[in-house]
Order: C-alpha cells, then sequence, then structure tokens
C-alpha cells in the first residue's frame, strides 16, 4: 500500500503537468497528500521544515542563474544575433538542417559547462528563428533542444563538467573521464538515434503539410527592419559566456580558497560562506554577466529602447521558471523522505548484477524524484558500498560503475514532471500536451543508452 502511495502521488503530478496545470500549485498539494495518507500528523512539518525549506534553499541557489540566463537570452533575441546566426547557417548549410545544428550549439555549451537552464534561455531564440525560416513544427522544438543539452553532453561524454557526471566521482574514487570508450560510444548512441527520430518526426510531419505553427506564444521578436550584425560578433556572446565559465571556475577556488569570511561590521559574528559549494554558480552568473556586457557593446543602440519592456518580460519568465523547477524538486524531496520510497529503494536491492542493479536503481529513482542529479545521490548514498563490493566480486572497473551511474540519472528523470523539462516548455511557449511525446521519444533512447553500454562492455570489456 506504501509503495501504491508513492506511486499514485508520481501520477498524478504528471497527470497535472501533462495537462497543462500548474505545478507551482499541484506539487505541494500531491506531496502533502502522499503524507497524508501515509502520516497525516505530519502534513504540516512536512510543509514548512522539508517543502518549503529546499524551495527557499533552491531558489537562494539558483534564482540568480535563472534570472541572468533570461536577461541574455531576451538581449540575443532583441539584438538581432538570434537572427543573424540563422541566416549565415541557413546560407551555409541550407534550411533542412535545422535540428543538427541546434542539437550541436546545445551540446558545445553544455559540455563547455554552461548550465542546462542557462542553455535553454540562450539557445531559444536561434531555434525559434531556424525553425520558423525551416517550417518544422515548433512543437519538435524542446526535444530537439533536450537532446542537445539534457543528454549524451550532460552525463555520456567523458570530461563532462555537469553535476551528473561528477557525482559518482566521490563515490568511486573516479574522474570525470571515466570509461571513456564507453561514454563516447554511449553518446554516438544517444545522439544519432536521438536524431534520427526526431528527423523521421519532421519528414512525417513535412509531408502532412504541417508547418511551424499558429496562435503561439512567447516568440521571439526581433524587429524585421532591424540591420543585423555580422555572425561572428552574434557568435561572440556564446563565446564569451563559454569560455568566462571556465576561467572562473578555475578563478575563484584560486582566488577566494575553499572558504570566506564575511566580516562586516552591521554583523553580530562573522559569517563563513562554502565557496566550494557555489564555485560552479558563481562561475556561471559572471559568465552570463560578461556575455551581457558584451551584447550591449555590440548592440547598445538596437537595444537601449526595448530594455525596460524586456528586462520585465525576462524576469516575469525567470520567476515562472525557478520556481516550477523549485516546486518539483521540493516534492521529489519530500516523496524521498517517506517510508514507501524507502520500501523502493530497498526492494531494488535484490537484483544480482551490479551494474543492471546500479542502473534501474537510479533511473527509477530519479524518475520518482523527477532529478537526475537527487536520484543518483539518493541510490549511491545508500547502496555505493553495496556496488563497490559487488563490482570487486565480478571484477568490474569502477569507472564502468561511474559511467552507468551517471547516465542512468539522466534516463527515467526526462518524465513530464522534470524541472528541466517544465523550465523548457514555459520558455518555449509550448504545454506538455503539444510537446511532450518526442521528449518522450528521447527520453527512451536515454533510458536504453546506459543498458547499451552495460551490453557493450560485457561484449567487448572496453572501458
Amino acid at each position: 500500500m506504501d509503495v501504491l502511495i508513492a506511486l499514485l502521488a508520481l501520477g498524478l503530478l504528471m497527470l497535472a503537468a501533462y495537462r497543462g496545470y500548474s505545478v507551482i500549485l499541484f506539487a505541494p498539494l500531491v506531496a502533502l497528500g502522499a503524507v497524508l495518507l501515509t502520516q497525516p500528523a505530519a502534513v504540516a512539518p512536512v510543509f514548512s521544515d522539508i517543502f518549503m525549506d529546499k524551495l527557499v534553499g533552491f531558489v537562494k541557489l539558483y534564482f540568480p542563474v535563472f534570472l541572468l540566463g533570461a536577461v541574455f537570452g531576451k538581449l540575443i533575441e532583441f539584438s538581432g544575433f538570434s537572427r543573424s546566426i540563422v541566416s549565415a547557417v541557413t546560407r551555409l548549410m541550407g534550411q533542412n538542417k535545422a535540428m543538427p545544428v541546434i542539437i550541436l550549439v546545445c551540446a558545445l555549451l553544455t559540455y563547455g559547462g554552461v548550465s542546462l537552464f542557462v542553455v535553454v534561455f540562450a539557445v531559444y531564440p536561434f531555434a525559434a528563428e531556424m525553425f520558423r525560416q525551416s517550417q518544422i513544427p515548433k512543437r519538435l522544438m524542446p526535444a530537439t533542444i533536450a537532446l542537445g543539452a539534457f543528454t549524451f553532453t550532460m552525463d555520456a561524454l567523458p570530461g563532462s563538467p555537469q553535476i551528473q557526471n561528477i557525482i559518482p566521482t566521490t563515490f568511486y574514487g573516479t574522474t570525470s573521464w571515466a570509461a571513456p570508450w564507453l561514454g563516447v560510444l554511449g553518446s554516438a548512441f544517444v545522439a544519432i538515434g536521438g536524431w534520427l527520430y526526431l528527423e523521421i518526426m519532421r519528414r512525417k510531419a513535412q509531408r502532412n503539410g504541417e508547418g511551424y505553427g499558429a496562435n503561439l506564444v512567447n516568440e521571439p521578436e526581433t524587429p524585421t527592419d532591424l540591420n543585423l550584425p555580422h555572425p561572428f560578433i552574434a557568435l561572440l556572446p556564446l563565446i564569451v559566456v563559454g569560455v568566462a565559465n571556465l576561467i572562473f571556475t578555475w578563478l575563484i577556488p584560486q582566488s577566494y580558497g575553499g572558504h570566506f569570511l564575511i566580516d562586516l561590521p552591521g554583523l553580530k559574528a562573522p559569517l563563513e560562506s562554502d565557496v566550494k559549494k557555489m564555485v560552479a554558480i558563481w562561475a556561471v552568473m559572471a559568465a552570463l554577466l560578461c556575455g551581457i556586457v558584451t551584447i550591449f557593446l555590440f548592440a547598445w543602440r538596437s537595444l537601449k529602447g526595448k530594455l525596460a519592456d524586456g528586462s520585465k518580460v525576462a524576469v516575469g519568465g525567470a520567476m515562472l521558471a525557478s520556481l516550477n523547477t523549485a516546486s518539483e524538486y521540493c516534492f521529489g524531496g519530500v516523496i524521498a523522505a517517506l517510508p514507501e520510497f524507502v520500501q523502493v529503494a530497498d526492494a531494488l536491492k535484490a537484483i544480482p548484477n551490479p551494474l543492471i542493479n546500479q542502473a534501474l536503481t537510479i533511473n527509477i529513482l530519479s524518475g520518482i524524484t523527477g532529478s537526475s542529479s537527487g536520484g543518483m545521490s539518493i541510490a549511491l548514498a545508500a547502496m555505493a558500498d553495496r556496488f563497490i563490493e559487488s563490482a570487486h566480486a565480478a571484477g568490474i572497473p569502477l569507472e564502468v560503475m561511474h559511467r552507468v551511474a551517471s547516465m542512468a540519472a539522466g534516463g527515467m528523470d526526462t518524465l513530464p514532471h522534470n524541472g528541466a523539462i517544465i523550465t523548457l516548455l514555459a520558455v518555449t511557449g509550448l504545454t506538455h500536451r503539444q510537446a511532450y511525446k518526442p521528449i518522450l521519444g528521447i527520453t527512451l533512447f536515454k533510458i536504453l543508452g546506459a543498458f547499451f553500454i552495460i551490453g557493450l562492455y560485457y561484449a567487448t570489456g572496453l572501458v
């Protein structure tokens, strides 16, 4: 019965998201409903001390990234930079190459260390221009962006700086470059398979006479009479963000060390800031500011009359996206604290093969929590010692365990209640009903990716 409660809560939240209801409203209602059926007296304390505490913590950490990302994307749109790049790419590669170009741009940004959420804001203006000019249905755009940003560069490609590739290093004593051959081949499986799937859907839509779409919302608004900048200048802000992110990731720990003491006259006592936990966030924020300044330097004349209205739109979008994601994250936190979640995790321990056990466990827990990093952290914190012991007994290198863990984390996490998916749909102005089916197809390829490299390892011994 306890397990059914957890599954019912998960199903209700996915249904609410798919039907277009606000996750900000339904995530706490569904989570607290599960608490009510499990331990009624705990509803109010869980809401205040788990759900709201996690929500405040999430917004504290990530809202600045959402805000700067939204402003950056809006400036890219208003300056005409997006249209300039799209026009250049279309002339160079042809109109039917919109999908592979967007996948490649997302992949480069993600692999360069730019946050997944920032990639969504930054790439959307380019994607909208390319899809509109190519007459590709907009409903395929979220899946295209998801394939480039949320899949192979997030956790499969060796060396990826994303958190999904970093978490296993702390449990297995590996590096982010663990199992490079399996990582590269797994990336190729997901990227090529996902692109072919989207290409089939595009051609089917083309045969049916389906165009970009009408009566759409949140469409980029680049003026038609704008003098477009040179494509290299238009690309410069994206390059600046990627390079600056790498520089600040190295520079911040060198400048601050592991901790920084805040000792100001108005404080009753000095505060100690844990710099190590904030390096990635501070680096992305600084990089986005550099990108925004770069846009101003080259496009101030075309932007100065639009800043007031544009900034309001950007702030509103950032607030909605961050609260949507935070609410879903808090739902996962509440469900993970319930006994039914513990029972699911314990039941998964019965699978004997360590690679298959790990892949299934992390996939399922990531799906329940709606978070790849959350599901993987919970699974490895509870079971890493047993995974290591089983891997040693079976002669499996821990590098292989690392790569399977990271790829499995990015599998079932992209169910309808996933925060990144909700953010992606909110930014692109589409609903689950309009655009989730193609995303589900990409999700299936990503789930298969972890089991593909398991089979590859057993068949060839490649690491």
